[in-house]
C-alpha cells in the first residue's frame, strides 16, 4: 500500500484519492445547478467544478487545521475578484464549493454529498419557482438615449424619471456623430410594465425625438474570471 507525507501526518494513496475524488464528483453536481437557468462563463464554472477538490487537498495538507485551510482557500477564491465583479449567486457558489471541499478533506465525504444535495435542490426549486422578485427584474431596463449637443443633460430628465420610475441612475455618456450628440446610458426600474410607451414618448419630447432604446438591463452575469 503506497502512503503519501503530508506535513507530520501519513495518509494512504487510497485516503488521499478518495475525498478528492469524491470533491471532484460534488464540484460537477455544484457546477451543474449554477448552469441550471442561469447566465454563466465557461471559466468560472469549470473553476468551480474543481474547487472543491483543491480545497479539499488544502485541508489535508494543513493536518485538517480549519482555519489555515480556509484562510489559504479564501485567498484562492478572492483571487477571482480582483479584476472581475461577481454577483451574490457566484458569491455563494463559491462559498457552497469551498464549504464542500472541506467536509471531504476533513473526511465527511458522507455528510459533503448530503449537504450538496441539501443545498443544492433548494437552489433548484427557488430558482425554478422565480423566489427574490423576479417581477421586480422583469421592471429593470437598460435605457440608452441619444441628445443633441447643445443640451445639458445633468438633471434634464429628472423629473420624467421621478415620475416613471422607482430608480434610476446613469452609467455612462459618450459623444456621437462628430460630438452634434451625446449618447447617455441608464440604469432604470419602471413603476409598472404597462408604462413603457408612456415613458419613451415623454422623454421623445426632450430629446427631439432622436434615438431612444430600452432593453432588458445587462446583469454582467457572464463576466470572465
Amino acid at each position: 500500500m503506497l502512503d503519501l507525507l503530508l506535513g507530520n501526518t501519513t495518509i494512504t494513496l487510497t485516503g488521499f484519492l478518495l475525498p478528492m475524488g469524491a470533491s471532484l464528483i460534488l464540484g460537477l453536481i455544484l457546477a451543474l445547478i449554477h448552469m441550471y437557468k442561469n447566465t454563466y462563463s465557461k471559466s468560472f464554472v469549470a473553476t468551480l467544478a474543481v474547487l472543491p477538490a483543491i480545497v479539499c487537498v488544502v485541508i489535508m495538507a494543513v493536518n485538517g487545521n480549519i482555519g489555515a485551510g480556509v484562510a489559504v482557500a479564501g485567498a484562492f477564491s478572492l483571487v477571482r475578484f480582483r479584476s472581475a465583479p461577481g454577483t451574490a449567486r457566484e458569491i455563494g457558489a463559491l462559498f457552497l464549493a469551498m464549504t464542500s471541499g472541506l467536509l471531504t478533506g476533513m473526511g465527511y465525504i458522507l455528510y459533503a454529498a448530503l449537504f450538496v444535495v441539501v443545498i443544492g435542490c433548494a437552489l433548484l426549486i427557488y430558482q425554478a419557482a422565480g423566489f427574490g422578485g423576479k417581477k421586480d427584474e422583469e421592471l429593470r431596463k437598460s435605457l440608452r438615449v441619444t441628445i443633441p449637443e447643445d443640451l445639458d443633460y445633468t438633471g434634464v430628465f429628472d423629473d420624467v424619471f421621478e415620475k416613471y420610475t422607482t430608480e434610476h441612475k446613469l452609467i455612462s455618456s459618450k459623444t456621437s456623430n462628430m460630438g452634434s450628440m451625446f449618447k447617455l446610458s441608464y440604469d432604470i426600474t419602471l413603476k409598472a410594465a404597462d408604462i413603457e410607451k408612456e415613458f419613451m414618448d415623454k422623454l421623445r419630447c426632450r430629446n427631439g425625438n432622436l434615438e431612444i432604446s430600452i432593453s432588458a438591463l445587462q446583469q454582467h452575469e457572464a463576466a470572465e474570471l
